[in-house]
């Protein structure tokens, strides 16, 4: 046994993850234009949210409910905060002027190296976790924090760090935008990393959770970028989502919330953050085809 599972599900779990990203790398929608490379990102995201559901019915079938529902958990607050890190990817592209073809590459070898950050931000986590118990305390300050921030910038792009906003064009290396990418991801895994912590301490699930979730940010990315401007609401969604998880780690001691709740609860938020955004954008078209038919 490794970290709560055997050698065998660990090397087994990053072949497949080595295997999709070559498949990803290799996708004839890279090269086509872009519409069909819209299509093709929903398409392998779908995919990819398909293998991440078969994933979480093997570890049901293998170690039963709550784990399984714990994965689920972890995989769904990993992937909801990911959207964030999807605007930093739509500022720094358009800050070095990247095109559609590099920002694949750059991303492909940014999701290369979060993997190995997240590793070590979980391994130092779950450490943490379980030699300290205060440690909940801080944690559970901290998303609170994060969950402040959100809510305070009035949208998810006033919460990206100044520094990226005043990035320079690169003069033909992507080696300076893969630095910028890993640097923000590692930004935004200090609010993730902990709140997937509150919903499990099992390292393969908390990790495997969060590497599922980050392998389908890429595809995500491309599938998104013409609609981000219209989630209007996603930082409450999101400072709810991490003040949820907050009190869930704080209150532990006292309050245990079982994870079906949590789970329902999580969904109940992005549901109307979602609603919301989409309402707010279809008033604001009408209005604009009031306004241009007059």
């Amino acid at each position: 046994m490794i970290a709560g599972a055997s050698w065998v599900w660990w090397v087994g779990f990053h072949a497949v993850v080595a295997l999709l990203l070559l498949a990803d790398s290799l996708l004839p929608g890279h090269k086509s234009e872009a519409r069909h490379s819209q299509l093709f990102a929903w398409l392998w995201t779908g995919f990819l949210v398909l293998a991440s559901a078969g994933f979480a019915a093997w570890i049901d079938m293998k170690e039963g409910h709550q784990t399984a529902l714990e994965w689920v958990g972890g995989y769904a607050i990993e992937t909801s905060l990911s959207v964030d890190n999807l605007f930093v990817f739509l500022v720094i592209f358009q800050g070095f002027r990247i095109n559609t073809q590099r920002q694949h590459r750059a991303l492909t070898w940014g999701v290369m190296g979060a993997i190995v950050l997240r590793a070590g931000f979980i391994l130092a986590g779950v450490t943490l976790l379980e030699r300290f118990d205060w440690i909940t305390w801080i944690f559970g300050a901290f998303l609170l924090y994060a969950a402040f921030r959100l809510v305070r910038g009035g949208s998810a792009k006033a919460a990206i760090p100044e520094w990226i906003r005043k990035l320079q064009p690169a003069k033909g290396s992507l080696l300076p935008v893969i630095l910028a990418i890993e640097v923000t991801d590692v930004l935004f895994a200090t609010d993730s990393i902990p709140a997937v912590l509150a919903i499990s301490h099992n390292p393969f699930v908390v990790y495997t959770s969060n590497i599922a979730a980050v392998l389908g940010l890429r595809s995500l990315y491309f599938a998104l970028a013409s609609l981000l401007d219209r989630f209007r609401y996603l930082h409450y969604g999101l400072g709810a989502l991490l003040g949820f998880v907050a009190f869930k780690m704080l209150a532990a001691h006292w309050v245990d919330v079982p994870i079906t709740l949590s789970l329902a609860i999580m969904g109940a938020i992005l549901a109307v953050c979602a609603v919301a955004s989409m309402m707010v954008g279809a008033q604001g078209s009408g209005i604009r085809d009031q306004g241009s038919g007059g």
